[in-house]
């Protein structure tokens, strides 16, 4: 048997992507260096046309010509070492596909190094976790669009759909869908964040019980904010601990790990010179709670700063909902800029209305309001920002408000909020006609003579300001 389509790495996300394919009718093979991992294919499979082995060279016999073969091991090193242990039993036209999260600069290195050896280099975002491979992934493949059109139908027919159309488009050249996965993660990042710092200032500033919080955040899932990460944060405020009986979110620990994607994109993003805030602010949080022990020493040195609410706990929730309406659009506007940005730099090609039609299903940053965006982009394709679409405005001239007493109360109480914040400044930024980088620009002249432009003259001046 020929198999359409080969995937290396069969952990959860592989064999479950591998099971989707073939539940489509797709004849499918799995290659891993685990024999534990090869049977659980072959047994969870249980067809004629799902394979698995231990053997690379009878993994690419059995595939049809030209080969279509799905990476998905961890970033760095082990991506490197899977293509050389391929490629050089590989044919010409054959197409590698890296699903997993690599940098988008070792994408472009591999691309132009199996490019050169007439081997077509796919690097694809995948979003969804473990549920979204089995039962459809949002995904985002960028390289060579030859290549792309051979696949389609195979990713076309396990992707999520959403109105029948699935979550899945070519994204563009070169290394552009990981670029792309890489912004999705820096979203999530700043969503999260946003996210936890609502709970924070409800629960442990007004007092709101986790079954209050978890009845709050589902009727704000089932209006306007209509969302993945909303809906899941409803499910965690519910959840008992089998251990102690208390709520589950109550006796984890407080400190946010990161695999990284969420730094990239803000390390990016600065080397673009493309303002991030809400992101950047969602990296350092995630870093300051790393930092336990000293956070516990502080809350002793600093007790009894901050108050406790007293205000309407009812009028509160109202202006919190309006607040994370406001503050999750500006974390999606700050990301479609960078992308925008980013598509000009490196020759990406980026269709944002394509990509916000991907972003609406199967992905963990899927939302209602991304169906907003992809037609705010069809009517505009060349937007620079969500923020100046007939579209967007209204709904934040409607909801700043709330983001704005929201930040108020959190500051009286104590209690930090740097998404909530930074999603502010970027908006009261953006929307300023005038900021006060000139004293910035003259601060600069005066201690290093590197000279500022006038409102008045074209041309670089230099001042001696001492005289």
């Amino acid at each position: 048997m020929q198999y359409d389509i080969g995937m290396v790495g069969l952990g959860v996300m592989g064999r479950n992507l591998l099971l989707n394919l073939a539940d489509h009718g797709f004849r499918v093979i799995g290659l891993d260096t685990d024999p534990g991992k090869v049977q659980a294919l072959k047994t969870e499979g249980n067809r004629d046309t799902v394979d698995a082995t231990l053997d690379a060279k009878a993994f690419l016999t059995a595939q049809r010509l030209p080969r279509a073969i799905i990476l998905l091991v961890p970033a760095g090193k082990a991506v490197d070492a899977v293509i050389n242990k391929l490629a050089p039993n590989l044919s010409q036209g054959d197409l590698l596909i890296d699903a997993g999260n690599s940098h988008f600069k070792d994408t472009d290195r591999r691309y132009n190094e199996l490019a050169a050896k007439g081997l077509n280099f796919f690097g694809m975002g995948v979003s969804g976790g473990e549920a979204g491979a089995r039962g459809g992934p949002a995904m985002m493949p960028g390289g060579p669009r030859a290549a792309y059109d051979r696949v389609k139908p195979m990713l076309d027919a396990i992707a999520a759909k959403v109105n029948g159309d699935p979550c899945v488009d070519y994204i563009g050249s070169g290394s552009a869908g990981h670029y792309v996965k890489m912004v999705h993660n820096g979203i999530e990042y700043g969503i999260m964040q946003l996210l936890a710092e609502v709970y924070d200032i409800l629960h442990r500033g007004a007092g709101l019980t986790n079954p209050e919080l978890a009845d709050l955040f589902q009727s704000w899932h089932d209006g306007e904010l209509n969302s993945f990460l909303v809906e899941i944060t409803a499910k965690i405020f519910r959840k008992l601990d089998p251990k102690t009986g208390k709520h589950l979110v109550d006796v984890i620990l407080d400190v946010a790990r990161q695999k990284g994607t969420g730094k990239w994109t803000s390390q990016e993003a600065m080397d673009l010179q493309v303002p991030l805030m809400t992101i950047d602010a969602a990296v350092s949080s995630r870093d300051i709670s790393a930092y336990d022990v000293e956070r516990m020493q502080a809350s002793k040195v600093y007790a009894g700063i901050g108050t406790n609410w007293s205000g309407d706990r009812a009028a509160l929730q109202t202006i919190a909902r309006n607040a994370t309406y406001a503050a999750v659009l500006l974390i999606y506007a700050q990301g479609f800029a960078m992308l925008r940005k980013a598509s000009t730099t490196y020759s990406f090609g980026l269709d944002l209305g394509t990509i916000a039609k991907i972003w609406r299903g199967g992905c963990i940053i899927r939302s209602t309001m991304l169906e907003t965006f992809r037609t705010a982009f069809a009517e505009q394709p060349d937007l620079p920002n969500l923020l100046l679409s007939s579209k967007i405005a209204p709904d934040l001239a409607r909801c700043h408000t709330g983001l704005r007493s929201l930040i108020a109360s959190a500051i009286t109480l104590g209690i930090p909020c740097a998404a909530l914040m930074n999603s502010l400044a970027y908006f009261d930024a953006y929307r300023s006609a005038r900021l006060p980088m000139n004293l910035t620009q003259a601060q600069r002249d005066l201690f290093g003579a590197h000279t500022y432009e006038r409102i008045d003259e074209k041309g670089t001046f230099h001042t001696k300001w001492e005289e």
